[in-house]
């Protein structure tokens, strides 16, 4: 038995260092299993590179057809599955490579002791950024691989992240709106802009110009929505990833309530459209009313949500 177990160890060991490693800004990523690894942060255009060691284990040697390392691009998404028709889940699935590069670091032969190759991908295009949906992933890769034949390859992987930065737009709308019922309420909202930063302040204010019914309390919802596939395959997936709270009683007419939502403590990213025609995630601002019988009635916004460059 323990030979059998030993049959199945790798018989090198691989590791991966990025040349600026030590000085790049390191950043959270969820990996599928659910754990939060820390990894080097680029953005397009920039070089990578570093260096890649193979390790035969002791009183080994690794014999190979070849060995490489790719630079990935890969979004992967989710399919649906019905279970009993009552129970829905989604399995990690279809990968799609939009970015491939490969450079080749060895011919076919023999390794006997430690071997470290240097790689550079020099001015890479990566368009987009990472994101980790709640039905799609779109992620960056280092992949080494060992080619070898009846023994089957061995195949090492590196993530890192890449953020995209946008300058503020220069035409910039607010968005003022009146919603209502005919004869029981009519009520206008305005926001100071339609495109916001991450690090951003929405202002706003929401004046009461009929109140005929009785309202209980008002929110401000931050929702996301993500949609995968295109046609009769499209699904969209709505999260509410914050919840302000307006209003808590009863307004009256001519009653104003301001408003002031920093979007800094949440998890946002930017608004992503039509990504490699497999996915977009966008973001709205919806105001929910709530009357004393819990009737509940609500104004939806689009916004668009873009990333700053961070200063030092």
């Amino acid at each position: 038995m323990n030979y059998l177990i030993g049959a199945f160890k790798p018989s090198c060991n691989i590791s991966i260092t990025f040349s600026d490693g030590k000085t790049r800004k390191q950043v959270p990523l969820k990996k599928e299993n659910g754990q939060t690894v820390m990894v080097p942060l680029f953005q397009s255009q920039e070089n990578i590179a570093g260096k890649i060691s193979i390790e035969p284990v002791q009183g080994k040697k690794v014999d190979h057809n070849g060995v490489k390392v790719e630079l990935l691009g890969q979004i992967e998404e989710s399919s649906m599955k019905f279970i009993l028709l009552t129970e829905m889940y989604f399995d990690r699935g279809n990968f799609y490579d939009f970015t491939s590069l490969v450079r080749e670091l060895d011919v076919p032969g023999d390794i006997y002791e430690k071997k470290t190759y240097p790689f550079e991908f020099s001015t890479v295009e990566m368009p987009y950024e990472t994101y980790n949906g709640v039905h799609v992933r779109l992620r960056y890769v280092l992949k080494v691989t060992i080619s070898r034949g009846y023994a089957g390859s061995i195949i090492e992987y590196q993530d890192f992240m890449v953020r995209n930065y946008s300058p503020a737009p220069s035409i910039n709308n607010s968005i003022k709106m009146e919603v209502g019922i005919e004869d029981c309420l009519h009520i206008e909202f305005e926001y100071n802009k339609s495109k916001y930063h991450l690090k951003d302040v929405i202002i706003g204010k929401i004046y009461f110009l009929l109140v005929r019914i009785k309202i209980k309390n008002m929110d401000l919802e931050i929702r996301r929505r993500e949609s995968t596939g295109s046609g009769a395959n499209t699904h969209v997936e709505t999260e509410t990833l914050a919840k302000f709270e307006l209003m808590d009683g009863a307004p009256v007419r001519g009653e104003s309530i301001p408003i002031r939502l920093f979007l800094s403590p949440y998890e946002l990213t930017p608004t992503y459209r039509n990504i490699n025609n497999k996915f977009s995630v966008k973001y709205f601002l919806n105001l929910v009313l709530v009357d004393e019988e819990d009737r509940r009635y609500f104004k939806q916004q689009e916004i668009t949500i873009y990333r700053l460059q961070e200063t030092s």
